[in-house]
């Protein structure tokens, strides 16, 4: 069962055993490996982690890592790709409040995965997306 989706930094940082990450974010992504659930990670977290590392914001092997860490059979992470549905959904995510195309993206997933975003990010946090953190 997919139990929220993680943002591009919650996906990250977790992997990294970073700090910036919540504690109460990375207890509920333990706690839903515990159990033998999922986190969702958008296709859009993939893109902009080349994005990143391209402007030196993050490692520049980050993407391979990520990639491992959905392909791992016991791994956490579920990958949800960007379709028509969320497409459609993301029209319901007011630009105005969530201006950044793939924080939207991210918060149309959860949207239609009928699951909380886990997220650092402000206006995320401020919009009518339920979040973790």
């Amino acid at each position: 069962m997919i139990r929220a989706v993680a943002d591009t930094h919650t996906f990250i940082w977790y992997l990294a055993g970073d700090k910036r990450l919540s504690e109460q974010g990375r207890r509920f992504i333990d706690t839903a490996a515990r159990d033998g659930d999922t986190v969702a990670v958008s296709s859009i977290s993939l893109i902009e982690a080349v994005y990143l590392a391209e402007r030196s914001r993050v490692p520049a092997g980050t993407l391979s890592r990520l990639v491992g860490e959905l392909l791992a059979a016991d791994g956490v992470f579920t990958e949800v790709p960007i379709d028509q549905q969320v497409a459609t959904i993301m029209q319901q995510v007011p630009p105005g409040e969530i201006p950044e195309m793939p924080d939207r993206i991210i918060a149309a997933t959860a949207l239609r995965l009928g699951v909380p975003v886990i997220s650092r990010d402000a206006r995320i946090q401020a919009s009518s997306i339920q979040t973790i953190w």
